[in-house]
């Protein structure tokens, strides 16, 4: 794909997140079944179209490891072009009924900050509340493994008028919102997630088991050939979580274990990248895995495609990619046409016998302003399970074979 077209795809999608605000004061922000309006057998928009060779003036670029600052770095870098917390976990009721469910907040910048803070209305006036450097979308996704169901929604706002964004409470307590969806930080290791739509509400009380895991070079995580084509990439891999689940019409108290994702930069993919898979796997014996294939078009691996195992004591061991065996075993074709190899052989030695990756069940894509398919998964080795954990689809495009 030509960086003109990616430069155009990203503003198309920036275009609609800056004005999709009033929309939402309107209550036109959710997505109950995956049809937004564009129809479900629409391209969309694909996140390797928005991480790849834009306009990166001004912008910080990820070209070298720096120290990580927490619980500052928790928080924002609006230094950087994009950057997202991502949320995924899986719940169990009194009931024994199992649960997956996603929520991230995605943060997009429509100028640097430079430029942002040198943009002005008329000389003397004060600024406009409606004025913001930001746009933001979040997604929130429920998986329900008994139902089959997954029910997901989307939103977008500007990072203005108190709509979105990543600030500091009157407490100094770091939030992540996008209007009443809501990820706090409320000290040491613990956090707060609050998320309603309609009917469907998650309110979960999240406490850190392991301190933050940073991945590739102290947290430099190379994801092109060329230098500040990077991120900085950080993950709370196993975080325990209790609280309350509202689903058809009735209110289930919930727990289980989350995983937390933290990820910035400017410019991460090359050129020829056509999508990723990645998975997070919280091991029952108390290690994680965690892994994502960079696909070409051909769906061959670049070189910058990573694997590490996370020890029981939060020791991180980087594995060599080129010696990982992930290999499909069965796909499922969305309603969109779009085909996600969502079960799979992984092989790793320093897991021992290849063990068995397979969803919750296959009907789990997300079908908005972006397709992709995010969906909770279990591990099995000999027909037992050995972890849970999420598995993430992207640049699947429609029609493919």
């Amino acid at each position: 794909m030509s960086s003109g077209l990616r430069r155009l795809l990203a503003a198309l999608l920036l275009a609609l997140l800056a004005t999709a605000a009033c929309q939402q004061r309107a209550g036109d922000g959710g997505d109950d079944g995956g049809d937004d309006g564009r129809g479900d057998g629409g391209d969309g928009l694909r996140l390797d179209q928005l991480l790849g060779e834009l306009d990166d003036t001004g912008f910080a670029r990820a070209a070298a490891p720096r120290d990580f600052d927490f619980p500052a770095d928790h928080g924002a870098h609006r230094d950087f072009r994009s950057e997202w917390w991502y949320l995924t976990g899986q719940l169990g009721d009194a009931a024994g009924r199992r649960y997956g469910f996603q929520i991230t907040f995605f943060r997009f910048a429509l100028a640097p900050p430079i430029a942002a803070g040198d943009a002005s209305g008329e000389a003397g006036a004060a600024p406009s509340r409606w004025r913001s450097s930001e746009a933001w979308m979040a997604h929130f996704a429920l998986s329900d493994a008994a139902g089959e169901r997954f029910i997901h929604h989307e939103r977008f706002a500007r990072g203005a008028l108190g709509l979105a964004g990543a600030d500091r409470d009157a407490h100094g307590r770091l939030q992540v919102w996008l209007d009443d969806w809501r990820l706090e930080h409320r000290g040491g290791d613990r956090w707060r997630l609050r998320a309603r739509h309609g009917e469907l509400s998650l309110a979960l009380s999240l406490r850190a088991q392991k301190p933050p895991v940073l991945h590739g070079q102290r947290g430099l995580s190379q994801k092109g050939a060329a230098p500040g084509n990077a991120s900085y990439y950080y993950s709370l891999p196993r975080i325990a979580a209790d609280g309350e689940l509202r689903i058809d019409g009735q209110r289930r108290a919930v727990a289980g274990s989350a995983w937390l994702d933290r990820e910035w930069s400017t410019s991460s993919l090359d050129a020829g990248v056509a999508g990723w898979d990645w998975l997070s796997l919280q091991l029952d014996d108390g290690r994680e895995l965690m892994l994502y294939r960079l696909r070409r078009a051909d769906g061959s691996a670049t070189p910058q495609s990573y694997a590490a195992l996370i020890a029981a004591d939060g020791a991180l061991q980087i594995l060599d990619y080129a010696a990982v065996e992930w290999t499909p075993t069965r796909h499922w074709r969305s309603p969109a046409g779009r085909r996600y190899p969502v079960a799979s052989r992984l092989r790793i030695d320093a897991l021992g016998a290849a063990i068995e990756l397979r969803p919750l069940f296959d009907a789990q894509e997300l079908s908005g302003a972006l397709h992709y398919w995010e969906g909770a998964m279990v591990a099995e080795r000999a027909g037992a399970v050995i972890g849970r954990g999420y598995l993430e689809l992207t640049g699947y495009p429609p029609g493919q074979h």
